[in-house]
């Protein structure tokens, strides 16, 4: 896999919590299938577990 800088980590967590939002904000709304909402907050874990596996987080060492 390619190298994921800190700016595109932060655009696919910030999407992911997106994603997340916007199905619950839907669903509430909405009547949504199970597949749907299931796969929408599918899709936004898995962002944001892709960003922050891939992620460049600098550690801080004392």
């Amino acid at each position: 896999m390619k190298k994921t800088t800190k700016r595109k980590t932060l655009v696919l967590l910030s999407i992911g919590l997106f994603v997340i939002a916007a199905s619950q904000i839907f669903s509430h709304y909405i009547e949504l299938n199970d597949l749907i909402k299931g796969s929408s907050i599918g899709v936004g874990i898995g962002l944001l577990l892709t960003a922050i596996v891939f992620g460049k987080f600098k550690t801080v060492h004392h």
